[in-house]
């Protein structure tokens, strides 16, 4: 009787927290949604700045921010998953590892702003890559390269030793075992990884700051290596820089409800994806 009144006690509680933080989510989305809908329009999308950017659009912004996070998932997920199995599936049981495991999780707490001005130093200065795309996606990538690099070793982990022990009763390599049983395991909690990790570039405005960012263009980028507007930091120039508030405050609240949702859609994405991979492998 009394580990049944522990029990519903236990789950109560999880489902006022579950309550109580989709409460403060519908509650971000439906403030930004509020203000940012009036400054949405066809226009607004397609459109450049223009007047100081006052009026027009953020078509370059969202280009840019589109262009910075495909780079920086490109750069990091290859990385980090090869990371994920060298330390998981190769790597001896030593203290020097421990240290690099160790060493991942604390960059993963380390400020964006670091991460922006070990950017400017090694891509920007010393790479003479410039201010450009390619320098904004690889200092977004090293961002989340901690992050893909943790999640893949869980995913990893969870993936039963009995199955890897199997397969190679069977005959398979060891990385054959690992191509053909163990990702695709983990592949949903890989993907888990990457959702999170999308998340985060897309909103970040210190790395591009100082490696990417342009504060006006009247074009798209042509190249890898030109400058790029982005919403991220296209919001923090509206509100910090701009001399019209009035119109301004408008125009980044429409970039922030844009941003929102290129976000929730590249992440809903990701999930019918793990979603799909998880049911077939089930099946």
């Amino acid at each position: 009787m009394r580990k049944d009144i522990t029990q519903k006690l236990g789950f109560a509680i999880l489902t006022l927290c579950l309550l109580i933080t989709l409460f403060f989510l519908g509650a971000i989305i439906f403030f930004i949604a509020i203000r940012g809908i009036p400054a949405i329009s066809w226009e607004f999308l397609t459109q450049p700045p223009r007047r100081a950017m006052t009026e027009g659009g953020v078509a370059p912004a969202i280009v840019g921010t589109f262009y910075l996070t495909l780079g920086a998932i490109a750069f990091a997920l290859p990385l980090g998953v090869a990371s994920a199995i060298y330390l998981n599936e190769y790597s001896p049981r030593s203290f020097v590892v421990n240290i690099i495991r160790m060493s991942i999780n604390n960059l993963a707490g380390v400020p964006s702003v670091v991460f922006g001005l070990f950017g400017l130093a090694l891509f920007v200065k010393f790479f003479n890559f410039g201010v450009s795309i390619l320098s904004g996606s690889l200092t977004l990538g090293i961002l989340i390269l901690p992050l893909i690099i943790s999640a893949s070793q869980e995913a990893l982990m969870a993936v039963p030793q009995s199955h890897r022990e199997a397969s190679l009763a069977l005959g398979a390599t060891h990385w054959q075992t690992i191509k053909n049983i163990v990702l695709p395991e983990a592949l949903p909690g890989i993907l888990t990884g990457v959702i999170l990790s999308i998340g985060r570039v897309a909103g970040e405005t210190a790395p591009i700051l100082f490696t990417a960012a342009a504060f006006y263009m009247r074009g798209f980028p042509r190249s890898l290596m030109s400058e790029t507007m982005a919403l991220p930091y296209h919001i923090y120039a509206l509100m910090t820089e701009g001399t019209r508030p009035d119109k301004q405050t408008t125009i980044a609240y429409g970039c922030a409800l844009i941003l929102l949702v290129l976000v929730l859609c590249v992440s809903a994405i990701a999930i019918i994806l793990r979603q799909k991979h998880r049911s077939s492998y089930v099946q």
